[in-house]
């Protein structure tokens, strides 16, 4: 594949983006006992409950992260979707669980919305710990006969029209509904933001026409971009990218000169667990998860469909999670009129201004985990 990209291994976020009814899916996979496990664990299945739909970029990475844990080291792990609430669902009913490691989030962004959404209590690097194994770009697309052909279309009829072109979102208050206000931001334009639960339905939703913008990941995008069923107008690479066949997908970079310092934009995936399960069996859930995110077949995964290899644990992670935290109680109560709910105060949540985030960390009551 012929790319104006060097592929990335590592990404490290900037201060400013970092970063009960439930539908379910699931998915068994087992493999024979192989490798010896610490302490016996685990004696039976492993269910990893994923906060958003199927389909999406947090599934699809949390799917097949669970797949390469399991051919490694012959668990039986079970997926099932828990989407509602960006995250909050999910969140909650893996808190009520027993830490004892058999019952994991399936996460993005280090959960980062839940508590300035007001969905949960729990500080995050204090409940839970982090392990990341991917990032990926936020991208714009429509279909293909759309009449919006570039994102200059968009930013002029929104100039024109404040408020009525509308966008998906994988819902208010989640990732693709922040970095789709921050783009605007830079643009200088508004939006009207349509929320969805998960990046696939928000993508299925712009290719269908129920929105004017198809909002989410680059990776949610990239088949039906490939297929000519959509038109990529925009993506949160620092440069364009060139497929296969010479289409080239923009940088919005390019357009908005402005934004550029802060590229890549993006989602991050990532395991959570309990933080007082026992710390055998978190030492040896972050072997597993690091040895699947390093595998072959995940990493081809990952360049396919334009994630971002970033593999993250211990006391970095549970710092991106208060920085990402940082930024996004920021950015809420700068656009608290958009999100379409009371969002809560950094004051309310113990947290610094983005800019004072380096000399805030760590918290007096903060002690590594892992």
């Amino acid at each position: 594949m012929a790319e104006s990209t060097k592929d990335k291994t590592a990404i490290e976020r900037r201060a400013f983006l970092g970063g009960t009814a439930a539908s379910m899916a699931a998915m068994t996979i087992t493999i024979p006992a192989g490798d010896a496990l610490a302490a016996g664990y685990p004696e039976r299945p492993v269910t990893l409950v994923v906060m958003y739909a199927a389909g999406g970029g947090t599934d699809t990475i949390m799917r097949k992260i669970a797949d390469e844990m399991a051919k490694a080291k012959g668990w039986t792990v079970n997926v099932i979707n828990k989407p509602g609430a960006v995250g909050g669902v999910a969140t909650k009913y893996v808190y009520a669980q027993p830490s004892d490691g058999y019952t994991i989030l399936g996460g993005a962004n280090f959960n980062k919305f839940v508590r300035v959404m007001g969905h949960v209590d729990e500080v995050p690097w204090n409940e839970w710990v982090f392990f990341q194994a991917a990032g990926s770009l936020a991208s714009w697309s429509v279909p293909v006969d759309s009449p919006f052909k570039t994102f200059a279309d968009v930013v002029a009829a929104a100039k024109e029209n404040p408020g009525k072109i509308s966008i998906s979102t994988s819902g208010t208050g989640g990732i693709w509904h922040e970095l789709a206000l921050i783009v605007g931001s830079f643009a200088g334009i508004e939006l009207k933001y349509v929320p969805y639960k998960g990046g696939k339905p928000a993508t299925l939703a712009g290719l269908q026409g129920e929105v004017d913008i198809a909002g989410g990941g680059l990776h949610e995008h990239i088949d039906l971009i490939r297929a000519g069923k959509l038109r990529n107008l925009q993506h949160g690479g620092a440069e364009d990218i060139t497929l296969e066949d010479g289409t080239i997908l923009p940088s919005i970079g390019g357009m908005v000169p402005e934004i550029k310092s802060f590229l890549p934009v993006g989602g991050t995936y990532i395991f959570i667990m309990k933080r007082d399960t026992p710390i055998d069996i978190l030492e040896t859930v972050q072997e597993a998860f690091i040895a699947a995110a390093n595998s072959d077949s995940f990493k081809e995964m990952v360049k396919q469909k334009f994630f971002l290899l970033d593999i993250v644990t211990g006391e970095k992670a549970d710092r991106r999670a208060a920085q990402q935290e940082t930024v996004t109680v920021d950015i809420f109560n700068k656009f608290s009129d958009q999100i379409g709910a009371k969002v809560k105060t950094a004051e309310e949540l113990g947290l610094p201004a983005p800019a004072d985030f380096e000399s805030w960390w760590p918290p007096k009551d903060y002690k590594p985990r892992i």
